[in-house]
């Protein structure tokens, strides 16, 4: 009976570490304040609103993850929002043409007939499972052929923002089947709920704001694992971690993978949120934008881009309704201040904070749990660096 007794009393105090501790409040209270208070206090078109601002956070939990943890800055994440955006958006459409159908805008400026590679996405199985598996397979056939040449830094960012610039153009010029500039809209239900029903909204709404929160908790996950602390070894030291027989094409490919389906699913929420997805949300400009926020919010950091994305996109719908030409000069005067003077993000006062706190309570052993710390019962991620120079 003891030995149970212990396990037991070593799991309880494991799940109730002071780090472990803060982040299960934090994202209780998260859940409370998304889940509970903000459908009572907020009016139908503010809480839509906040719908399309968890959806574009999504993407940026999967930047944090991508360019704070593993160094990759994409400039391009505005393809994988979009193919999760346009996927979604031609099952809706399908859907509202009724069984062998064709959608409103083919009989204008089509040939009235339905291509056959729309054709599967008639299934709703089919265009769920194809919002996640066609951003994956991509981001996987991309990555691995970019990162085992080793291309990085400045050239993988240019790289990523190319294919974001080409995805905008050729939806542009497939006027016939993806709706030219003009994309596509005017959805009228979602997997048989009727989008003009303010109770559907609502729905729509909570089921963002739960898969927002289950994204933080797997980033949380992938932060205070071993392959978390192999993604910033390979951001800080690649060569040393290549020399100590890690493969960092692989890690970076697997990072890079899941941040694009983050924004995929991020893309395909954001279709019946808003009613319209057009190549204008998903080029170079919006693939920055996803940026800016993360940037500003802190990106290697937990919840810092979630927090950043929704107060630029708060600042930016804001802005737009009262000086809509201003906005932009603002977006980029507020990313040079963070980047000269604080790199790591608004998020980094608060990390400072706590880290001369800790400095001036001696004996004070820190805050393991927390993401700017290592794993509980972990070497820090750097230590993967030095560990071959002390066997």
């Amino acid at each position: 009976m003891t030995r149970p007794t212990s396990t037991l009393t070593a799991r309880l105090g494991a799940l109730l570490r002071p780090g472990r501790g803060r982040a299960l409040a934090g994202f209780g209270l998260a859940a409370v304040l998304l889940l509970a208070v903000a459908p009572v206090l907020l009016s139908p078109f503010r809480l839509g609103l906040l719908g399309k601002f968890l959806c574009l956070a999504m993407v940026a939990v999967g930047i944090g993850l991508a360019w704070g943890r593993g160094g990759l800055l994409t400039l391009g994440q505005g393809v994988y929002f979009g193919l999760g955006a346009y996927l979604m958006a031609m099952h809706l459409k399908l859907a509202d043409a009724g069984p062998g159908g064709v959608p409103d805008f083919m009989l204008l400026y089509g040939t009235g007939e339905v291509p056959g590679w729309w054709e599967p996405l008639r299934s709703p199985g089919v265009a769920l499972a194809l919002v996640v598996l066609v951003p994956a397979a991509l981001a996987a056939v991309l990555g691995w052929a970019v990162f085992t040449r080793r291309v990085r830094g400045a050239y993988f960012a240019i790289l990523s923002q190319a294919l974001a610039a080409a995805f905008a153009i050729l939806l542009v010029g497939q006027q016939q089947t993806t709706g030219g500039t003009n994309g596509l809209n005017g959805f009228r239900s979602f997997f048989g709920y009727d989008l003009a029903d303010p109770v559907n909204q609502r729905m729509l709404y909570l089921i963002a704001a739960g898969v927002l929160l289950v994204m933080v908790a797997v980033a949380r996950q992938l932060m205070v694992s071993r392959f978390g602390e192999v993604l910033v070894a390979v951001r800080d030291q690649e060569d040393r971690v290549r020399f100590l027989g890690y493969d960092p094409a692989a890690a970076k490919t697997v990072v890079y993978v899941v941040a694009a389906v983050m924004a995929a699913v991020g893309g395909a929420l954001f279709v019946p949120i808003v009613g319209i997805v057009s190549p204008a949300d998903v080029g170079v400009v919006p693939s920055i934008g996803f940026l800016v926020g993360v940037a500003i919010g802190g990106r290697a950091t937990l919840l810092g881009p979630v927090l950043g994305s929704v107060a630029v996109s708060w600042a930016q719908t804001s802005m737009s309704e009262a000086f809509p030409s201003g906005w932009i000069y603002l977006q980029g005067a507020l990313f040079v201040l963070v980047v000269a003077f604080l790199p790591g993000g608004l998020a980094s006062v608060v990390t400072t904070w706590r880290r001369r706190r800790r400095a001036a309570t001696p004996g004070d052993p820190g805050d393991p749990g927390a993401p700017d710390g290592p794993a509980p019962g972990r070497a820090p991620a750097t230590d993967l660096v030095t560990e071959g120079s002390r066997a």
